[in-house]
Parts: C-alpha cells; structure tokens; sequence
C-alpha cells in the first residue's frame, strides 16, 4: 500500500460527489466526472456511495477514496463496520471513515473499527477529522490517514471561509502518517497553501465537480456588481 500513498503525495484528488435529487447524482454522470478530473490531472478520486464507487473504479485506473453516507446522527459518513465493508467490497482502495471523537452508531470504538477494516478487507482507512486531538487519536488507532475533512462541521469546531491550514499544519507536524487536507479548499491558491502546510495531498470537491455551487458564486458577485453600478 506504500506505493499507493505515494502515488497521490503532492497531488490532487478530486471529490466527485452530487447531493440527494440533484440532476447529476447518477453513476454514469459521476463516473464521467472523474474520467474528466483524471485528464485534468488528478491523481485519485473521492467518492461517494456503493453504485458510484463501483462505477468510477470500472472507468478510472487511480487510486480511489469511498465512502458511504448514511443516516440522520452526527456519524454518518461510513458510519459503521457493515458500511465500511460494503465500500471495499465495491471497489475502493481507501475507506474513509468518520474519525471524530462521537460514539459510533455500532458500538465500536474507532480502533475496533480500523482494526476490523485491515483484518477483513486488507484496503486502507481514512479518518475524517475535525480537530487535532481527534487526528492525533485516529492516528494512534490505526488509520492510514488523517483526513481535516469535518474541521468545521462539528458542533464543536469553527467553519471559516476557508481551509483549515492551522489544522493541517498541527497534524503533519506531529503525525508520522499522512494528513490530507479537505474541506472548503475553493481555489488553486488555497490547494498550493494546503500542500505548503505540510498536506500529503489535498481533496478538492464543490469548487470542482458542484455546478450548482460554482454557478451560484458566480451569479452572486455578478448580482452584487449590478447592484453597486445601478443602486
């Protein structure tokens, strides 16, 4: 698995990902936009759901990051063992998992759980992380990789405009494993930054593969440029 990290050190991988009843949440169209983040040089793919990680593994031969939404609590990305499983099993080299500190839907403790992962499918676990101390625990349980993917969306840490850097900067510093930073990364600029911050590689998501969103950021600057020349 030594070489599969190092294949994405430095890079890019992007997150194809669409959100319940949106006109592009299908396999195909999300096997599509991976094939097309591939020619734009990314060096893995993020991926969510069972059917579409089975379909973007068909199409596209880099390494793949999945995981499985479910559920309405606060664990809900690859929230238990079962989940966990079922994401390998359909074709993902790395299993992101929730890495924070809340109690898991199973029972299971976060190292039971890493543990269980390597024992039965023998792929590698990602923890998505919201604050150092849950980075520095995910580490010394097991994970292959230290995700900064929930900084900010916890009820118990700040969303900024931005990634969180500090947070990346922290966890490559003290852990020996690599730490990807994820999570409102929105510009060229802001990955370069991650990367100086000591990221091993950066996911990038919404600013790449969210039409919705990026059309809306358009049309907001554009709207509020037409209000301050026609006031």
């Amino acid at each position: 698995m030594t070489d599969l990290l190092n294949s994405i050190r430095g890079g890019l991988v992007v997150s194809c990902q669409a959100y319940p009843g949106e006109p592009m949440r299908t396999p195909d169209t999300m096997s599509r936009v991976a094939q097309a983040a591939v020619r734009g040089g990314a060096v893995g793919i993020r991926a969510q759901g069972l059917d579409d990680i089975a379909a973007i593994r068909a199409a596209v031969d880099l390494p793949l990051i999945g995981l499985w939404k479910d559920g309405g609590d606060d664990v809900f990305i690859t929230p238990t063992l079962r989940h966990a499983i079922a994401v390998a099993q359909a074709g993902a080299h790395v299993v992101a998992i929730d890495g924070t500190s809340r109690p898991r839907p199973d029972g299971r403790t976060l190292a039971e759980t890493i543990k269980a992962i390597h024992d039965d499918t023998g792929v590698l676990v990602m923890a998505d992380c919201s604050t150092f101390d849950e980075g520095m625990a995910a580490a010394a349980s097991g994970a292959d990789l230290v995700g900064t993917t929930l900084a900010g969306y916890t009820a118990y840490t700040s969303k900024g405009n931005g990634p969180d850097l500090d947070l990346v900067a922290r966890l490559a510093a003290a852990l020996d494993v690599p730490v990807v930073a994820e999570g409102r990364i929105h510009s060229p600029t802001q990955a370069a930054a991650a990367i100086s911050a000591g990221a091993w590689a950066v996911v990038v998501g919404t600013a790449i593969t969210h039409p919705t969103t990026i059309t809306d950021w358009f049309a907001t600057a554009v709207a509020d440029a037409g209000e301050e020349r026609h006031p």
